[in-house]
């Protein structure tokens, strides 16, 4: 089903923390981390029922593979269901974070890739597709041959939201790459001799054409890391930068969905590959903001200060459960037992009837059916 299913929101804003009604309850051993191995995890909930898992990896090569599971516990592997070479094909390599839309009787994937139009031979030339098939299972064929749109910079994480206005929005991450930035944090790290300069990655939204094949207007500039030091949201979204892990501080992965009059967008920051990775969310009345950090971030981080096993928690998306009556935070991230590899986790989460979201998670321990 198109993403517009979670514009109504208002009617699971949720009361209940349980997937099923007590008297209906089946216990079963749903445990994270899924028996997937992606990264960037998007799951559709289809109109037919099913539900659809789509991510960056899973021995996808040049392309994407996707799982299909009618209860999110057992997920059968699907295999490739788009290939790069496709007849309209324009990506080289890199290719991440696709998430499928149903819309009018098709599917459509955005995601990014380099281009292979590179006449300056720039280390990240990411840009956005869309592809499109008559099956949530491919095979997808991009809708040309060559990206969306080409804002001047490299980007990545596409998002979509099919707007209760008629509108469509695209979001996206500009990546860290070639992109300094003067901050606070980013002198700190200049006076203890750790890093010349800080790159940042920050979050855009810009409309889209009704047939899904190109923008509209200029691009607005929607989320990126905090200037100040003092500022709430400076202490968790630049653990890269503090931990000396990395010169730079992202912004990515965003989701947005709307909730009752407010839209809710997700996003993570700090580094991909390290431990650090971590999700918050701001507010807006307007798809296209401004939008406010919450004061509860981050929503979703790793345990492993409490005794947990998981770390790398981040670039999320949301679904409902089969009952359709709760919301689920689906997330890639790490365990002691898997190492670097990025495997996918299901955790409930909950807006509050203050506006609070919250993320039950990470979890590893076996519970009820989400």
């Amino acid at each position: 089903m198109q993403k517009i299913f979670l514009i109504s929101l208002a009617c699971l804003a949720i009361s209940s923390l349980s997937c099923q009604n007590p008297s209906s309850k089946k216990e079963v051993d749903f445990k994270n981390p899924l028996n997937v191995q992606f990264g960037d995890p998007y799951v559709l909930r289809a109109s037919n029922g099913m539900y659809y898992m789509y991510g960056t990896g899973a021995g996808a090569k040049k392309g994407f593979a996707a799982y299909s599971s009618a209860d999110l516990i057992d997920w059968k592997k699907e295999g490739q269901v788009y290939f790069g070479n496709n007849p309209n094909g324009w990506g080289l390599h890199s290719y991440w974070a696709p998430e499928v839309y149903e819309r009018d009787g098709k599917y459509y994937m955005f995601y990014s890739a380099q281009w292979k139009v590179n006449p300056t031979n720039e280390e990240e030339n990411f840009k956005i597709g869309v592809a499109v098939s008559d099956e949530p299972t491919g095979p997808f064929t991009d809708i040309k041959n060559e990206p969306l749109f080409d804002p001047g910079y490299p980007i990545i994480d596409a998002n979509v939201l099919f707007a209760d206005n008629g509108k469509t929005y695209l979001y996206y991450s500009r990546c860290c790459y070639k992109h300094p930035v003067e901050s606070e944090v980013a002198t700190w790290a200049k006076q203890k001799g750790w890093f010349d300069e800080i790159e940042e990655s920050w979050v855009y939204g810009i409309e889209m054409k009704a047939d899904l094949s190109g923008v509209i207007g200029e691009p607005v500039l929607l989320l990126r890391p905090p200037v100040k030091m003092d500022d709430k949201q400076a202490e968790w979204e630049s653990r890269s930068v503090t931990s000396k892990e990395v010169n730079r501080r992202w912004t990515e992965g965003s989701y947005i969905f709307k909730n009752n009059d407010t839209y809710y967008m997700m996003y993570s920051a700090n580094y991909f590959g390290g431990q650090n990775y971590a999700v918050g969310y701001a507010t807006s009345k307007s798809p296209l903001g401004p939008f406010t950090k919450a004061a509860n971030n981050p929503v979703l981080q790793k345990n492993t200060a409490s005794g947990g096993i998981v770390t790398g928690t981040g670039h999320n998306s949301v679904t409902l459960s089969p009952d359709g009556k709760t919301m689920l935070c689906v997330y890639h991230g790490r365990t002691s037992a898997t190492g670097d590899e990025r495997v996918v986790f299901i955790d409930k989460m909950r807006v509050s009837d203050n506006g609070m979201l919250v993320v039950e998670g990470p979890t590893t321990e076996p519970r009820e059916q989400p």
